[in-house]
């Protein structure tokens, strides 16, 4: 859809001078100049102060809760705060680089990360007091992580179970602790992602040791989804997925009531499950469009 114009909006006299550059008066488009020389020149404070950071939306799940890692801030803005674990990009960091370090200098979390990847970029005008700051948020997947450590600008660190959060600012969540920023929109996206990554890709398995059982796997999916699973259904889908885990040749765990042992499975080699292995949710509302009364949900 074509904004109107009384929509779109407006640049002022400066923004147009940026948008429309004036060939002979811009070094930069001067087809004579010298690179290097034009480069030595360049004035970036022509341009307005903006600052880049990273942020962490670290997953994990722990007493069969899906739960995100967050420090408490020890200083302004929005002190005493729980943040996600960030901070300010160096001059010579990539950003996933940067992400990383944060990670560990604020948590003290420096073990191998299951899945790494870029949530999305947030930089709305008024999201930091202190001056216009764009952030680039990643989405971490992890296992079996240790107790955090509270860095030097943090109270505390400590792992919050999801769904003890409030992520929409409605008040809904008795005793939710209060989020600094933007930080609760920043989390509601990491966990929409993560619940999708886990109908389309093999990823629930870095939630998991390297050898596990298919009620692991399943606590997994429920944990994320926020749902129970029938583990005859799930077992079928996950077995008929080729690929996905892979049998493991050693001594199969006994169950927790004796009887039968769990067979023991590692996570296979492939990228995408397919199909997809739908939760309830997006299951009900394909339903709506393709019914498949033979198809029993997982």
């Amino acid at each position: 859809m074509t904004p109107s114009a009384a929509s779109r909006p407006r640049l002022r006299a400066d923004d147009a001078d940026r948008a429309a550059p004036d060939p002979a008066t811009d070094p930069a488009l001067d087809p004579a100049a010298d690179e290097a020389a034009y480069l030595a020149s360049y004035d970036a404070s022509r341009w307005p102060r903006v600052g880049a950071t990273v942020d962490a939306v670290c997953f994990t799940i722990r007493q069969g809760r899906l739960s995100v890692l967050l420090v408490e801030r020890a200083g302004h803005p929005d002190r005493g705060a729980w943040a996600l674990p960030g901070g300010f990009v160096g001059p010579d960091e990539d950003l996933p680089e940067a992400a990383v370090r944060e990670l560990a200098e604020e948590t003290g979390v420096d073990t191998p990360l299951g899945h790494l990847e870029q949530l999305g970029t947030y930089g709305g005008p008024e999201r930091d007091p202190r001056m216009r700051v764009l952030s680039v948020a990643y989405l971490v997947f992890a296992a079996d992580l240790p107790d955090p450590e509270a860095g030097s600008d943090a109270t505390r660190a400590r792992f919050w179970a999801v769904e003890d959060l409030d992520l929409t600012g409605s008040g809904a969540v008795d005793d939710a602790p209060r989020l600094a920023l933007d930080h609760a929109g920043i989390l509601a996206d990491g966990l929409a992602r993560a619940r999708a990554k886990l109908e389309y890709s093999p990823l629930a398995t870095t939630f998991l040791p390297a050898v596990f059982t298919l009620a692991e796997l399943r606590r997994v999916y429920e944990a994320v989804w926020g749902v129970s699973l029938d583990l005859s259904n799930f077992r079928r889908k996950v077995l008929s997925t080729m690929g996905f885990v892979v049998p493991v040749d050693a001594q199969p765990q006994a169950g927790p009531r004796g009887g039968r042992p769990a067979a023991l499975y590692r996570a296979g080699t492939i990228r995408l499950l397919h199909p997809a292995l739908l939760s309830p949710a997006s299951r009900q509302s394909a339903l709506l469009d393709d019914p498949d009364p033979d198809d029993p949900e997982p």
